[in-house]
């Protein structure tokens, strides 16, 4: 049964009802316009594994 999945389950995504009082929509577009650029396409982390599973590691 957990091979299927959440939505075999009879889970749903979880969205809030509401947003955040304190969210500042210009402070947010601000920062997707500026700084999220630079993090998609800085240098990647190389060293860093690809799973945090002891048992299965990563390939690469």
């Amino acid at each position: 049964m957990l091979d299927a999945g959440p939505a075999a389950a009879g889970w749903s995504v979880q969205v809030p009802s509401r947003k955040a009082t304190e969210r500042d929509e210009e402070k947010i577009a601000a920062w997707k316009d500026e700084q999220w650029p630079v993090i998609k396409n800085g240098p990647r982390r190389t060293w860093a594994p690809g799973s945090a599973s002891r048992t299965k590691p990563a390939r690469g």
